[in-house]
């Protein structure tokens, strides 16, 4: 979740790559060490250049204006602009070296501006700022230490609340700034060493609702009120349970809540603030609401639903007591949010045939608006693949049944066999959704592969129970999940079970080493992005303030009985099994998994003569979000498949 990390982890870094040099030549190239990397500048990664020249838009927020904020990509990296009108020209505004694409603005016009968080170098140790839209001049907020986030404005746009680390380095504490004065953020709630955020406001901003997040399935939902700090704990229970979002109801007398208790999903919830009385408003669907929005006036209501993968949008009429489907097509739905005078819902839309781009809902005529048009590059989107939604059995068995995994494929429309790509997701509390990537298009329509995106055990979006079912010494069974699919892999005539690869990032960085320690006779090689090595050296590690965020996840590391399981589990650990070539990707100011647990991997494996690529930028963190070094990392991994492919 968030970030901090001394400013000298670049420097240290770098120093460190010269002890993995022995079996290749290390070159810098601007932000870029390529250590044991070829030449990448081949006739099919040319063609990928073609493929890397989209560009989406995401929708940022309402403008009192009626405009919007949206976030896209010009340059190297996305920054805001704003579109006045349906089709509009994209105004932009902020211009950073660095990506910017959160922002909240006043649903009033009191304070003509709005604010937004910017990091330096991918550390994620992003600060809150002041865009004035007067003078277009930007000032700093928070105080440049530790990490800020969660802006939530006040209704009447004079105040905003939001959570910083400053202060320890470690707590989630709660401040409230007023952007048009001079003084600092003040103060209002001490986080305690824990992860506090705000979620809303109430209507005569008197009183904040706030969450306290343990983990993916147990977070506390109270109601503070600012003049005292007084905590009053809303729909709490005798187990615990998770609380994704929450807003105050129009009234101010109840609260509407996504939370999975008394069930197995995320359901949106009525809370009467005083009885406690509990209304559902989503008991009827079977998945998890993953966002909503509520208008002003209390008149209309919109939650997107998570079915199966692809989100569905449901506007409705809390009056009326009524829902509406608005016409939309099939495909991935980003943060929504309705304008100051409740009659439009903004919302980014995207599927493996459209780039995202910002739409609009009218309410009132259940009409859907296209704000921004955003280009393919040189290539036919229609003539991408969509994703296929399969089910294989894995080892286990549930209610006297093998469980089933789910998975999106993405197969070339010529005739198999294919080779195939394992692409596990992060988190590991994610999931894989459908939506636009044109760099899976590319492996599919270019080099022929079958992609294939497994959501294994642990995964969201399929019930507590399934979220649940990876925790602490259960790590192993997500990968017996990837065995299995390489089982399945094998029984399809479509699919070449002699040419698989396993690529992953973050959590399922973790996941491809793992599935190269436990399977790599059945594989070609792997894609280690940013991915755990050793849960030991990995929890005491990252960030202070994220530690206890994972522990509940990953096991307490400063327990014997489990510090020897990680211990024994880690891929560091049976490094010796790794057999396959591997590339690694590795951003230096990584807060999450810092680079030394991609280097240790590396000089390991090289160590007993494996076959290791190395590729670290000095200005990116958990991932790579500029764009010519995400333009190369996928250059080199091209290079690296069609050498062993």
């Amino acid at each position: 979740m968030m970030r901090r990390i001394p400013l000298t982890l670049s420097i240290v870094s770098v120093a460190c790559l010269g002890s993995l040099t022995a079996f290749g030549a290390v070159e810098e190239r601007g932000n870029l060490v390529l250590d044991n990397i070829p030449s990448v500048e081949t006739p099919l990664t040319q063609r990928l250049g073609d493929y890397m020249h989209s560009r989406g838009a995401s929708f940022v927020d309402w403008l009192p204006d009626g405009g919007m904020l949206i976030a896209t990509r010009f340059g190297d990296v996305e920054q805001l602009h704003r579109v006045a009108m349906p089709l509009g020209a994209r105004e932009q505004l902020t211009f950073f070296n660095e990506p910017v694409t959160i922002a909240r603005s006043p649903q009033s016009a009191v304070a003509p501006g709005f604010a937004f968080l910017r990091d330096t170098g991918g550390n994620e140790n992003a600060q809150v700022f002041w865009y004035d839209s007067a003078t277009r001049a930007v000032r700093q907020l928070s105080d440049g230490k530790g990490l800020y986030g969660g802006l939530v404005w006040s209704r009447d746009g004079k105040r905003i609340a939001f959570h910083g680390t400053g202060r320890d380095g470690v707590s989630y504490d709660l401040f409230v700034a007023d952007p048009a004065g001079r003084d600092a953020p003040r103060l209002v709630y001490n986080g305690l060493q824990k992860n506090w955020q705000v979620l809303d406001w109430s209507p005569d901003d008197t009183k904040l609702l706030i969450r306290n997040f343990v983990s993916a399935t147990e977070s506390h939902l109270f109601v503070m009120e600012l003049a005292t700090a007084l905590l009053t704990p809303v729909s709490e229970g005798a187990d615990p349970a998770s609380v994704s979002a929450a807003q105050f109801t129009a009234d101010g007398r109840g609260a509407f809540v996504v939370t999975n208790r008394d069930s197995e999903f995320e359901q949106l919830r009525r809370v009467d603030l005083a009885t406690g009385a509990v209304e559902l408003v989503t008991g009827h669907i079977p998945w998890d609401i993953e966002a909503f929005d509520r208008t002003d006036d209390g008149r209309y209501l919109a939650y997107v639903a998570n079915v199966d993968g692809t989100s569905r949008l449901t506007l409705v009429n809390l009056a009326a007591r009524t829902e509406t489907l608005p016409p939309l097509p099939d495909g991935r739905i980003g943060r929504i949010a309705f304008d100051r005078e409740g009659r439009k819902l903004a919302f980014a839309l995207e599927s493996p045939q459209a780039p995202r781009d910002v739409f609009v809902l009218e309410a009132d005529r259940n009409a859907v608006v296209r704000f921004t048009k955003s280009e393919a590059g040189p290539v036919d989107p229609q003539q991408f693949v969509g994703a296929e939604l399969v089910r294989y059995p894995t080892f286990d068995k549930e209610s006297g049944k093998f469980r089933q995994i789910p998975a999106f494929v993405y197969k070339p429309k010529t005739p198999g066999p294919h080779p195939v790509i394992i692409n596990i997701h992060g988190g590991p509390e994610s999931q894989s959704q459908p939506g636009w990537n044109p760099f899976t298009q590319f492996l599919v329509r270019e080099m022929g592969f079958t992609v294939i995106e497994p959501n294994v055990r642990g995964s969201s979006g399929y019930g507590k129970t399934f979220l649940d079912l990876d925790n602490g010494e259960d790590r192993e069974d997500s990968v017996r999940d990837i065995g299995a699919l390489i089982v399945w892999i094998g029984t399809r005539r479509d699919l070449d079970a002699k040419k698989v690869f396993v690529a992953g990032g973050s959590y399922g960085g973790y996941m491809t080493l793992a599935s190269l320690v436990h399977f790599g006779d059945r594989l070609r090689g792997g894609v280690n992005v940013v991915g755990i090595s050793n849960f030991v050296t990995f929890l005491e590690s990252t960030s202070a303030y994220r530690r206890n965020l994972r522990r509940p996840e990953y096991g307490d590391e400063r327990l014997p009985r489990m510090r020897a399981y990680l211990q024994r589990i880690s891929p560091l650990t049976n490094a010796a099994r790794i057999n396959k070539p591997l590339l690694v990707v590795q951003g230096l100011n990584d807060p999450r998994v810092p680079a030394s647990e991609s280097q240790q991997m590396v000089a390991k494996i090289r160590a007993r003569g494996g076959e290791v690529w190395y590729l670290a930028a000095k200005d990116e963190g958990h991932g790579f979000r500029k764009k010519s070094n995400a333009d190369f990392y996928r250059k080199t991994m091209v290079t690296f498949l069609e050498k062993l492919k």
